[in-house]
């Protein structure tokens, strides 16, 4: 194409996300080099913010990287590793994963002939490569094929699709090594310009560290426009994030917390029940949510909820002593935790129990949709690549 060198690209649905799909050997090996490319393909480092000049779609949840190969630990069928491409900075982070765009990794290894589908349901064995665990989705097939249609809805999306549930297995610990990194429920960080915050500092499938709405000053149910909108608010809550990646081990600074890990912890506020009116106009009524809740990604409220914050919000429930334990208005049923986020409500099972005095996570489980949108060829000018 000229001069610009074509890449085979996929670009998928999963959940409330979107993101381009590669194959493993379609990209450089070299890690700066791939970097390069990928930013270039999503238009990330765009000082103006629109990625105007790629495939990204100029906020955090459409502007992911998925690459996808054969598996390189028994027991497992495929394996992916994620990438948060940065919509202003020329940066991709690799410090955490994306719940929803797991759901889109069986579709496409069947589709792209890594896994053989059997119907009625396809189990895909997962390898996540950057937190190092398994996940286990049950994809519903016809003919060997992912099926697309079906009538499961999800908050945040249009429309019905066919449900894919996701077991992530002993999520525990998935960047930190501990489900508690500090080994304490909750903690009091002394955040300059802030004050005195109670945190509560959790690790499952993802690290999210978790606040009182009052201890911010925030109401618990903010839309996107009342929290984007005010760049206080964004820079006070980046403080108490980045505070608390370095409490948690993931930054050495505050300083590199926010200039090298943006997307990871995420910081979620929690309250208890609250009716409130979602991004689509419905009213949330209280009764229908155990908590309420809100999640940044990469500095900006996430239009509905990350999957994987939702994973480690339903887990941090049922940890006592947590700031997310003493949100949920009567406790835990049977696992299962329903969260009124912006968009609606998103129900989280999760298993926990505290063996010997410590807190333990068999396996926490969800389910979305997914759908190939598009698939082609990326292209990349020539003077991104060596000579």
């Amino acid at each position: 194409m000229g001069n610009q060198r074509r890449i085979r690209a996929v670009l998928m649905r999963g959940g409330t996300s979107r993101g381009v799909f590669f194959l493993q050997p379609d990209l450089p090996q070299d890690p700066e080099l791939r970097d390069r490319v990928i930013l270039k393909v999503f238009g990330g480092g765009d000082p103006y913010g629109r990625q105007v000049d790629g495939l990204g779609g100029a906020v955090s949840t459409t502007s992911k990287v998925v690459i996808v190969g054969p598996a390189s630990v028994p027991e497992a069928d495929v394996e992916f590793t994620f990438g948060q491409v940065s919509v202003t900075e020329p940066l991709v982070d690799y410090g955490g994963t994306c719940g929803n765009l797991t759901a889109a990794v069986g579709p496409f290894a069947m589709e792209e002939g890594l896994v053989r589908g059997t119907d009625p349901v396809t189990i895909v064995r997962i390898w996540q490569v950057n937190t190092r665990k398994r996940i286990h989705a049950h994809v519903p097939t016809r003919n060997g094929l992912p099926q697309v249609e079906g009538d499961y809805t999800i908050d945040g999306v249009p429309g019905t699709g066919a449900r894919i549930a996701l077991d992530f297995l002993d999520p525990a610990g998935s960047v930190t090594g501990r489900l508690l990194p500090t080994g304490r429920a909750s903690d009091v960080l002394q955040v300059p310009g802030v004050g005195e915050v109670t945190v509560s500092m959790v690790d499952a499938v993802n690290p999210v560290v978790f606040v009182r709405p009052a201890d911010v000053g925030l109401k618990g149910t903010e839309g996107p426009d009342e929290v984007d909108g005010d760049p206080e608010l964004l820079a006070r809550l980046e403080r108490v994030r980045a505070q608390a990646a370095v409490r948690m081990g993931i930054a050495a600074t505050s300083e590199e917390a926010t200039r090298r890990s943006p997307g990871i912890p995420k910081l979620a506020w929690v309250s208890p029940p609250a009716t409130y009116r979602s991004t689509r106009g419905a009213v949330v009524e209280a009764q229908a949510v155990d908590l309420v809740a809100r999640i940044l990604s990469m500095g900006r409220l996430h239009r509905a909820y990350a999957l994987s914050g939702a994973a480690c919000t339903a887990v941090a429930a049922q940890v006592e002593g947590t700031v997310v334990h003493e949100a949920v208005r009567g406790g835990v049923q049977d696992g299962l935790v329903r969260l009124g986020h912006p968009a609606g409500v998103l129900e989280v099972g999760a298993s926990v129990a505290c063996r010997g005095g410590q807190w333990v996570v068999e396996k926490v489980t969800t389910y979305r949709t997914a759908r190939r949108l598009m698939e082609g060829y990326a292209l990349v000018p020539w003077s991104v690549w060596p000579a």
